[in-house]
């Protein structure tokens, strides 16, 4: 859903939550998310290693900016855009991914 539009008091679906579309819902129910609290003790970097093994397939980093928009929203922080968190993911993460890239 658009960031700005979701309403933290409504949010029962996956699909309600900031960033989530339907196949960004279908990643998160291979990884065992089936409901938007199941994310807030999720740590994004371990539901992006964990969606890359399950499908065999290295995903573009974004979707580690999904991840980290998802947990942050689950612990309390505002609906934000995900490409708010590319800056952070890369600071946090970016030698984590050019080793699993390389590896």
């Amino acid at each position: 859903m658009n960031p700005g539009k979701v309403r933290r008091e409504a949010v029962r679906r996956l699909t309600d939550l900031p960033n989530v579309g339907p196949a960004t819902a279908a990643d998160l129910r291979l990884l065992g998310i089936t409901r938007p609290a199941d994310l807030a003790q999720a740590d994004p970097f371990a539901l992006y290693q964990a969606l890359c093994q399950q499908t065999a397939t290295r995903h573009d980093p974004c979707v580690l900016d999904v991840f980290m928009s998802l947990t942050d929203f689950a612990a309390g922080g505002a609906a934000r855009p995900w490409w708010d968190y590319t800056a952070e993911r890369k600071r946090r993460y970016g030698s984590r991914l050019r080793d699993q890239a390389a590896g």
